[in-house]
């Protein structure tokens, strides 16, 4: 059977620390400023890009396991990519609604 456990130097560990700060840093100032639309798609691409990273961790590099700490992130990224996707609908309809009321 082939190990999953690969061995992370301090510079690995401190670049994904660094990384998780800053996307919940973005994901936080969108939860404040929900109608900033550049705000919205930004913290949407950090989602996107999540899945992107543990998918390609578990299913191209080998380097995780499906495991409950790589489908926890998994799962949280997948449900805010859709809930962000509704989300947008309705952003998009107020800001129509928005252009109208000022014309």
């Amino acid at each position: 059977a082939r190990s999953f456990l690969y061995a992370v130097n301090g510079l690995q560990a401190r670049t994904f620390g660094v990384w998780t700060l800053l996307s919940s840093v973005i994901r936080c100032l969108c939860a404040i400023d929900i109608r900033n639309r550049t705000l919205y798609y930004l913290t949407l691409f950090t989602f996107f890009l999540a899945l992107i990273h543990f998918l390609s961790e578990v299913f191209i590099y080998h380097t995780a396991a499906l495991t409950i700490g790589v489908m926890a992130p998994l799962m949280v990224a997948s449900f805010s990519i859709l809930g962000m996707l509704i989300g947008l609908q309705y952003l998009e309809v107020e800001a129509l609604s928005q252009n109208k009321k000022k014309n």
